[in-house]
């Protein structure tokens, strides 16, 4: 039986303010904050909740028949957290339905799995907890920034625990293969692949408004009978796109949600079913290894990293930040992290680009690709002093390394005798209290003993007084004289 995995990735681009050359040392803020409220704002209006909208209705006038997953950068969350708070919020609520999984994915949305293997580890890591803690979900499968992929990097994947990790079905890679089957990575065998299927995201994504497509206009049932008419023993048919496909490239007069919510109603009809990346990486077996000894992405027809990694300026950027990864990665201080997240971003280096490209590019506040490495450059130049300013160049990594792994124990020791000098005096404290207590009770009691005692003996000597009779005096003479002797009365 055939199924449709339909996964959405949701990023956002932080845009860098125009940073000059004597900025440096002097600003250390780096990021145009009317840009970034603006543009999430319009994706969130425009695209997000509209879409998200339409995904919510369709699971639930179609009950568990209809699935879906995303995967989030965390350097978008944070920009949804600031700016968009109600897309978080629908999130959740698909969340809810059990009818979506959240995919894990570099934080920052950036190359670190092409320069720094504890950096990617640690950037993947930093994701999922976002996503645990949003969502409740642990993800079980990675989607690497663009879908970037090769052997080394599946190997890497594979050693984080991960069940299964989404690329793209490049026609260079398969060759005569199809993309409907599940694969597995070349030299970690348990870790398997599934191809995105390139015509039929992009029929979507890229041409579905295009008059000038051959294709156009494209209705749900023939795509869905498209699909049916694949070979039986092609299975799975991967359709990934980013969710602002859905209103952004292509706009919401277009009917593109129609379109969308159209097609579980013709899926069903045909015997389709959809399902989860991981639903399909736990029932499905591979049919073989995909060989990938070369990075492939889903951009550009070249289907590799050039759009980023392309000329001599993306090149140096590249090695430039990169050059501090362990010295930040070691250091781990908060506000360096953050800036770290955000300079990491992948579409820093795609405005160097000097490449055309089918799908339209905008640079922002840039004119071209050199302005936009000079920017870039001078940001980096300041991120780069300040790292250097907290831990001097003159200690190398595996001496800060083992400095701060010092003062990180020694901290944790402080903070257990802290806690433990705290337990005491709690201990005595209570101690104290008892003791007053105690003693307060025993005094009582003394009290309560010496009333009782009191109240006893005056019992007893009212008894005993009453019991006791006095003597009888004798009776004197009429002359009142006496006997001094004897006492007697003469």
């Amino acid at each position: 039986m055939k199924t449709i995995c339909l996964y959405f990735e949701i990023h956002q681009i932080i845009h860098l303010r125009r940073y000059r050359f004597f900025d440096i040392g002097t600003d250390h803020y780096y990021y145009d904050d009317y840009e970034n409220d603006r543009s999430i704002t319009d994706i969130a209006e425009r695209s997000y909740m509209p879409a998200l909208n339409t995904l919510l209705e369709m699971i639930r006038a179609n009950g568990k028949y209809f699935k879906v997953a995303f995967s989030l950068s965390g350097v978008g969350i944070e920009q949804l957290e600031l700016h968009a708070p109600q897309v978080i919020e629908k999130l959740q609520e698909l969340n809810e339905t059990g009818c979506v999984e959240f995919l894990a994915e570099p934080y920052s949305h950036g190359l670190s799995s092409l320069a720094n293997e504890e950096c990617f580890a640690a950037d993947v890591k930093k994701q999922c907890e976002k996503i645990e803690q949003y969502f409740g979900q642990k993800p079980k499968v990675l989607r690497n920034s663009s879908l970037i992929y090769s052997d080394d990097i599946g190997g890497q994947v594979a050693a984080m625990g991960f069940k299964g990790m989404l690329t793209e079905g490049a026609k260079h890679v398969l060759g005569w293969k199809s993309p409907h089957y599940v694969y597995n990575c070349a030299i970690a065998p348990n870790l398997k692949l599934l191809l995105r299927d390139v015509t039929l995201s992009d029929d979507i994504s890229l041409r579905f408004n295009n008059s000038d497509w051959d294709g156009y206009p494209l209705f749900a049932d023939n795509y869905i009978n498209r699909i049916a008419a694949f070979p039986q023993e092609e299975q799975i048919i991967n359709i990934f796109m980013e969710l602002s496909a859905l209103g952004i490239a292509q706009p919401l007069s277009s009917n593109i949600l129609d379109f969308i919510k159209a097609l579980p109603v013709c899926a069903k009809a045909k015997g389709i079913t959809f399902s989860t990346p991981t639903e399909i990486c736990m029932k499905m077996n591979s049919v073989g290894a995909l060989d990938v000894p070369d990075t492939l992405s889903w951009v550009d027809e070249e289907r590799d990293v050039s759009t980023w990694l392309g000329n001599s300026m993306q090149n140096e950027a590249f090695n430039k930040l990169y050059s501090v990864a362990d010295r930040v990665r070691i250091a781990n201080d908060p506000r360096i992290n953050q800036d770290w997240d955000y300079l990491q971003a992948s579409n820093n280096f795609r405005f160097m680009t000097t490449k055309p490209s089918n799908v339209g590019l905008d640079r922002g506040i840039y004119l071209d690709a050199f302005d936009a490495f000079t920017n870039y450059m001078n940001i980096l130049g300041d991120f780069i002093n300040r790292v250097q300013s907290l831990y001097p160049e003159s200690i190398d990594n595996d001496e800060l390394n083992s400095l701060l792994t010092t003062i990180k124990n020694q901290d944790e020791e402080i903070e257990l005798k802290d806690k433990e000098l705290a337990r005491l005096q709690a201990k005595v404290e209570k101690a104290e209290e008892n003791e007053v207590a105690l003693k307060a009770k025993l005094d009582a009691a003394k009290k309560k003993a010496t009333v009782a005692k009191k109240t006893t003996t005056s019992k007893k000597v009212s008894k005993v007084a009453s019991k006791v009779k006095p003597a009888p005096s004798a009776p004197v003479p009429a002359d009142g004289t006496t006997d001094k002797a004897s006492g007697k009365v003469e």
